[in-house]
């Protein structure tokens, strides 16, 4: 595994837990996380978090060392609850089919329980909708987002604003929107962590990093598409010193 892979597989380590930490849990960045990472990926970051964490601080160190351990999952389990806990365990099981196949008469299939779940029952089965956003590859999804769309005449994410509130609408949004266009979430994210009062460092530096070695290059069109500017120009802009000519050096 590579140096900056390493540093990068830890980086999310470390805000796992402090999203765990604390009185409630901070679901959003975790979902983030979880949500945008491979099955080997997770694999990684929940053997990293078990034998790293001790109960107040991150150790990073390469050789053995005393630690108390936490299990990633047992965390996770004990500061969530309810239909976002099942979400997010359901994400570490990395269960879903990271193929390139499509086959449409699932996608028919998953239209048709997704409508049955939402708008076509009196209340929502979540279980339903949490299932198939965790298991199916991202294209596959793609194509029952589309036969969803034909059967209800609705978008997707409509129909999640309508059927499911507060936190668990939000992870749904995000998986939704990862699988309709990673990269143009990944700009989004980019600009709402420069926007306003301050810049938020640490998600700047996990997608920059994180996508670095996968499509950043994409992200960076994406960026200019939506904003009218290059992600380059709006980091010299709301950056400054080491930190803004690390990212750059990444954008290149």
């Amino acid at each position: 595994r590579g140096n900056e892979s390493f540093i990068n597989i830890f980086k999310n380590v470390k805000t796992i837990r402090k999203a765990c930490k604390g009185l409630g849990t901070d679901e959003e960045p975790i979902i983030h996380i979880l949500a945008n990472r491979s099955s080997s990926q997770r694999m990684e970051i929940k053997q990293a978090y078990f034998e790293k964490y001790d109960d107040d601080i991150v150790r990073y160190k390469e050789a053995y060392v005393q630690v108390h351990e936490c299990d990633l999952e047992a965390d996770i389990e004990g500061d969530t609850s309810g239909d976002v806990k099942n979400l997010l365990v359901s994400l570490l099981q990395a269960s879903r089919d990271e193929g390139f196949e499509v086959d449409e008469g699932l996608a028919e299939q998953d239209a048709t329980s997704l409508f049955e779940a939402g708008e076509g029952t009196l209340g929502t089965d979540e279980s339903t909708f949490t299932y198939i956003l965790t298991h199916r590859n991202y294209l596959q999804l793609q194509a029952t987002f589309k036969a969803y769309e034909a059967l209800s005449g609705k978008d997707i994410l409509d129909t999640i604003s309508d059927e499911v509130t507060g936190t668990l609408r939000d992870c749904y949004v995000t998986l939704v929107r990862c699988a309709k266009n990673p990269q143009l979430y990944f700009a989004r994210r980019l600009n709402a962590a420069m926007k306003g009062a301050g810049t938020d460092e640490d998600t700047l530096t996990r997608v920059i990093v994180g996508r670095s070695e996968i499509d950043l290059d994409t992200v960076k069109e994406m960026y200019l598409e939506k904003y009218d500017v290059t992600l380059k120009d709006a980091l010299e802009s709301e950056c400054g010193g080491d930190f803004k000519r690390l990212l750059i050096q990444i954008l290149h």
